[in-house]
């Protein structure tokens, strides 16, 4: 699945950090985690393996007479395109006002900071190569 086509409800994402976590899965030992991690009942879990086969998002195999489950989604796909589309939404695009606006509402560690000026030069070297 492209990165583009990647769009998760809330739920979804419940289902593949399940399948993040530990692939393949089988029914039972999602509705096991699920149950454990969101509260989800059985029925539940059983619909959304069904419904996220069907959308692409998941596969689901037959081993030895039992379903198994794996995302067909990167954990960092998915994360990137979120990421993506929450700084289009609140901060119109710009990296700049929302790293200002998280940093005036909270306190950053010295080791925070360090990161985040690792990761301008990073970007700053990447742009010196274009």
């Amino acid at each position: 699945m492209t990165e583009r086509n990647i769009s998760l409800t809330n739920t979804e994402w419940n289902l593949m950090e399940c399948l993040w976590e530990a692939s393949p899965r089988t029914g039972r030992e999602a509705t096991e985690y699920l149950q454990e991690h969101v509260g989800w009942t059985r029925s539940t879990t059983l619909t959304m393996l069904r419904r996220m086969t069907k959308k692409g998002l998941i596969r689901c195999e037959e081993k030895d007479g039992i379903k198994v489950y794996s995302p067909l989604l990167r954990r960092e796909d998915a994360v990137k395109r979120e990421t993506d589309d929450f700084i289009n939404r609140v901060y119109k695009g710009s990296v700049s006002l929302m790293m200002s606006a998280i940093t005036k509402k909270q306190e950053l560690s010295k080791e925070e900071i360090e990161e985040l000026y690792a990761i301008l030069r990073e970007a700053e070297a990447k742009e010196g190569e274009k």
